[in-house]
């Protein structure tokens, strides 16, 4: 049973990904590329925003601070937080913040590039345990809870047309969409295949087994996965690496390479850390073979361990 002094809540996880389909059974939303949160307001004057590690994002996020004044009960909300860079949401850019703890570069990035909290589900309402009910009933006490604002606003959703929607966020180039099935109830913690991803992209989680720096500053990740309880080589991604990821790195211990590391690439003057960090990279799949191509690093994942990380 949730209630509002509930914390260390689990958020309800996608557990499957598919190609877009039409249904009169789900749901469609926008997959926002943010950081996935929990936000625990109180009309009063109450604001928690929790990560998925029950992390307090709200040091992180200070404009942020008053959408309390947005709720018209106490609520515990299921969303995403998220920065705009050119209309669209920007996760290097909320994933840079989610990290930095100097006050005053918080304030810098505050200003110039706001978060904005994008609410798609709700736990809890005056006082209720919405969980077990269906999710189109949940979004209905969704849109009594909450006000909107430019700093807290609700998802919008559409029926049946998944592959025309999905078509649309393609020539919006963004991340994808969400199939959501109408009548799914809120399992916290569950990886659950009423919830289906269909992105533009692809994404995997690797084990960040070192970096090699570039002559043109930029920097490589060397990858890799468990295979037969080995780590094995998994090539590299350079693109999207910033500093911000090379700092987290800079903090680890020396390690060894994965196995059957070839010559060449650059691996010879690879620095290798101590196998302990997941990183997400998104790419096209290549057509008719299980390669990466256009691969961008996406950011570091804390809520996986590499353990997790295997061949399939």
């Amino acid at each position: 049973m949730i209630t509002f002094d509930t914390r260390g809540i689990k958020p309800m996880l996608i557990g499957k990904e598919g190609p877009p389909f039409d249904s009169e059974d789900y749901i469609y939303e926008l997959k926002w590329d943010g950081e996935r949160c929990l936000s625990f307001i109180d009309p009063d004057g109450e604001l928690d925003l929790r990560n998925k590690r029950n992390v307090k994002m709200l040091p992180k996020v200070p404009e942020l601070n008053n959408i309390f004044k947005q709720a018209k009960a106490e609520c515990i909300l299921d969303g995403e937080l998220m920065v705009l860079k050119d209309g669209k949401p920007d996760f290097f850019e909320i994933q840079r913040r989610s990290l930095t703890t100097n006050r005053f570069k918080i304030d810098l990035a505050a200003n110039k590039y706001p978060a904005t909290f994008i609410a798609f589900d709700i736990l809890f309402y005056k006082g209720k345990d919405l969980t077990t009910l269906p999710l189109l009933k949940r979004k209905e006490y969704l849109n009594k809870a909450i006000c909107e604002s430019d700093r807290m606003a609700i998802s919008c959703f559409i029926e049946n047309a998944g592959i025309d929607f999905f078509e649309l966020a393609e020539q919006q180039e963004l991340e994808g969409i969400v199939a959501k099935r109408k009548d799914s109830l809120y399992v916290q913690g569950k990886r659950t295949k009423n919830w289906i991803k269909i992105k533009r992209m692809k994404d995997e989680d690797f084990i960040i087994c070192g970096y090699i720096r570039k002559s043109n500053r930029m920097i490589s990740l060397v990858l890799g996965r468990f295979q037969d309880n080995v780590i094995s080589y998994q090539g590299h991604v350079t693109m999207g690496v910033g500093a911000d990821t090379l700092e987290q790195l800079l903090k680890l211990p020396p390690g060894y390479p994965p196995a059957n590391t070839p010559s060449g690439h650059g691996n010879e003057r690879a620095t290798w850390i101590q196998p302990k960090l997941v990183g997400v990279v998104k790419y096209m799949p290549r057509t008719g073979s299980h390669g990466r191509h256009q691969s961008v690093f996406k950011g570091i994942r804390y809520d996986k361990l590499p353990g997790e990380c295997k061949v399939e």
